[in-house]
C-alpha cells in the first residue's frame, strides 16, 4: 500500500510539472495565395492552454536574417524563457507566432518590385488564419510584435504601418531600413533590381524606420508602446539611435535601452524576459 502511494505521489508530481510547462510546435503551415507556397510558422503555447478554453494575447516574435521560424526556439530559447517568465508571474500568459521569412525570399517587406508581396502574407493571410486556430484575442489591446535584426526592422515597419492592429512593439538590434536613398539604389544594383527614381522614393518612406517616425500622425503618436534595445557595440547601433532621437524629437513616448554587448543570441536571449514583461504590461489591465 505505501508502495502504491508512493508512485501516485510521483505520478502527481510529474503531471504537475508537466502542466507548468508550455510547449512549442515547430513546422505548422500557413497555405498562402499571396506567395503561391506553403509557409511554415512556429508557435509556442502557454502552459495552461490545453487544460482552458480561454482566449490568448499574442506576441508576434520575428526571427533575423539567415535563421527561419525555428530560430527563437534553438537559439532564442523561447520554451524555457517564457515558461519561467510566466511561473514568475512577471508575463502573462500568451501565445507566440513565430513565421519564417527566410524561404523563397528573405525579409518581412513586399518588394519593390512588387513580386513579392510577404507583407500582404502576413496581414492578410498569416494573423487571420493563427489567430483563430489557436484561441487568440484577435484586438489591438492584446497584439504585440518583437523581433531582432531583419525581425527587429520588420516590428518598426508592420507597428508603424499598421498602429490600430498592435498594443505594443519591441525592436532589438534593429535593422531599420537603407538610411539614404542612395545606400536603397547600391543595395538593389548589388541585386540587380531595377527601379524607377519614384519608385526608390516610395519604398524608401515605407520601408524607413526614421522617415516612418517622422511621418507619423500626432494622433498616433502614443499609439504603440515601444521598447528599443541595442547593444552599444552593436553594427547596427546608428539606425537604433536615430530612430530614437526621432522619436524624441517628435515626442512619441518610448523605452530605449543600450546595454554591453555585440550582435548575438547572447544578447538578444537576455532582452527576450523584458520583451516579454513589457507586452504583457499592455495586455493587463490596472
Amino acid at each position: 500500500m505505501r508502495k502504491l502511494l508512493t508512485t501516485i505521489a510521483i505520478a502527481c508530481i510529474c503531471f504537475t510539472s508537466f502542466a507548468q510547462t508550455g510547449r512549442v510546435l515547430e513546422n505548422e503551415i500557413v497555405k498562402s495565395r499571396i506567395l503561391n507556397m506553403d509557409r511554415k510558422y512556429a508557435v509556442y503555447l502557454p502552459p495552461d492552454f490545453d487544460q482552458s478554453q480561454r482566449s490568448y494575447p499574442v506576441l508576434y516574435l520575428l526571427h533575423g536574417g539567415g535563421d527561419d521560424q525555428t530560430g527563437w526556439v534553438q537559439f532564442g530559447e523561447v520554451l524555457h524563457i517564457t515558461d519561467k517568465a510566466i511561473k514568475e508571474g512577471a508575463a502573462t500568459p500568451m501565445v507566440i507566432i513565430m513565421p519564417d521569412a527566410n524561404t523563397g525570399k528573405r525579409g518581412y517587406n513586399n518588394d519593390i518590385e512588387g513580386k513579392w508581396l510577404y507583407e500582404d502574407f502576413f496581414f492578410k493571410e498569416l494573423m487571420p488564419e493563427v489567430e483563430k486556430k489557436f484561441r487568440i484575442r484577435g484586438d489591438k489591446r492584446y497584439r504585440a510584435v518583437a523581433g531582432l535584426s531583419m525581425g527587429g526592422g520588420g516590428s518598426f515597419f508592420y507597428a508603424l504601418h499598421h498602429p490600430e492592429l498592435f498594443s505594443a512593439a519591441c525592436p532589438l538590434s534593429a535593422s531599420v531600413g537603407p538610411l539614404t536613398k542612395d545606400d536603397l539604389k547600391k543595395n538593389l544594383e548589388r541585386n540587380n533590381v531595377k527601379a524607377s527614381d519614384d519608385a526608390v522614393d516610395k519604398y524608401f518612406s515605407r520601408y524607413n524606420a526614421i522617415e516612418l517616425v517622422n511621418s507619423l500622425p500626432d494622433t498616433l503618436k502614443k499609439s504603440v508602446r515601444w521598447y528599443i534595445d541595442c547593444g552599444d557595440d552593436d553594427f547596427l547601433y546608428e539606425g537604433n539611435s536615430l530612430v530614437h532621437i526621432a522619436m524624441r524629437k517628435r515626442e512619441i513616448p518610448h523605452e530605449y535601452r543600450v546595454r554591453d554587448g555585440v550582435h548575438s543570441w547572447v544578447y538578444w536571449r537576455a532582452a527576450l524576459p523584458t520583451v516579454l514583461e513589457f507586452v504583457s504590461m499592455g495586455f493587463h489591465q490596472f
